[in-house]
Formats: C-alpha cells, sequence, structure tokens
C-alpha cells in the first residue's frame, strides 16, 4: 500500500469536464502562482514527452478560467515550448474546450433520439425561453448557456438535461423553472 497521503485526485489531473464547472476562479496568467506551476510541473511529469501534457494544461486554463483564450493558449505554448498555432489548432479540434467566454451555467440538452422522442426539443426551446437566450450564446447575465447535446447517455430517463457537472432526468418543458429554481436556490 501507497504511503502517499490520499488527497483526491492527482493535482495534474483535471476533471474530465472542467468546462462545467459552475465557480472559477479566473487569473491573467496560468503559471503565475503556486498553483499553476504546480500544475504544470506535475502534468509535464506525467509523460515521456512535454508536449503530451497539452490536452491536460488546456483543461486547467479552461477549469480556471471557464474558458481558453488566445493568450492563455500562448501562455501554455510556450510553457510546453509548443508554437502558439499548434496549440491552437489542437484546442480548436476538440469541441469540449470553450475558445468563448461561456455562462456560470452551461446547460446541456440531449436531442438524440430517446430524448427527441419524449420532447427535447420542447424542452430546449423553453431553456431558451426561460434564460433569455439563443443556441450556444451566453446569457445577458452571463449565468446561463443553451446549447443542445448529442448523447448524455440517459436514453432510459428522457429528457435528460445536464448542467455544469450535474444530471437532470426526466425534464419537460414544465420542469424547466424547477431545474433553474435548483440552480437559484445553490448560488444563494
Amino acid at each position: 500500500m501507497s504511503n502517499r497521503k490520499n488527497e483526491g485526485i492527482h493535482p495534474a489531473v483535471v476533471s474530465a469536464q472542467a468546462f462545467q464547472l459552475s465557480t472559477r476562479r479566473p487569473v491573467e496568467r496560468l503559471f503565475d502562482d503556486d498553483e499553476g506551476r504546480d500544475r504544470l510541473e506535475k502534468a509535464i511529469s506525467r509523460y515521456p514527452e512535454q508536449k503530451a501534457a497539452l490536452l491536460p494544461m488546456l483543461a486547467y486554463a479552461q477549469e480556471r478560467n471557464g474558458w481558453i483564450s488566445s493568450e492563455a493558449m500562448e501562455e501554455i505554448a510556450g510553457a510546453l515550448e509548443l508554437t502558439p498555432a499548434y496549440v491552437r489548432s489542437v484546442a480548436t479540434f476538440y469541441t469540449m474546450y470553450n475558445k468563448h467566454p461561456t455562462g456560470r451555467h452551461i446547460i446541456q440538452v440531449c436531442t438524440c433520439t430517446a430524448c427527441h422522442l419524449l420532447g427535447a426539443e420542447d424542452v430546449f426551446e423553453a431553456f431558451l425561453e426561460a434564460t433569455g437566450t439563443r443556441p450556444g450564446e451566453m446569457s445577458a447575465d452571463e449565468r446561463f448557456m443553451v446549447m443542445e447535446a448529442e448523447c448524455l447517455g440517459a436514453c432510459g430517463f428522457a429528457t435528460a438535461v445536464q448542467v455544469n457537472d450535474r444530471y437532470f432526468e426526466n425534464v419537460t418543458p414544465e420542469s424547466v423553472a424547477d431545474v433553474l429554481a435548483t440552480l437559484d436556490d445553490e448560488e444563494a
């Protein structure tokens, strides 16, 4: 058995869907504080080539700021000795990385077959109306972004909705207000 103190996940590992965290700690520079330098060092130590730490560092930037700015991409490129163009090409390839600011609550409505058959389009429209947004755009109060999801893996509980790192099942247009009220309660 390891003598290592159990402090949760390895500091170089970023949650699988860090872009969905509702609590962000924006910073101007990623690696100017102890946390940033520690995450960079530990991510690099996990791989035989430093370039392999690119995805964890992009996820870290998104975890800290909620999205990945051009400046963050350039800082990551410098830290990993990569070209900014290479970092940008990787960041833009993956849809899990947000390249523009997002709302504090990213609402994803599954519109795949099972959910579609049980009214996902109506649920999606209800969220857009309730938040005053258009698909993929941030609300004026910067709280919400509503988007379609390809599949949330909850076909038996359609319509499935994911808000940040939380799932809501059997969502109907009528229950959209309840989901948003839950978010309001959590913010209060």
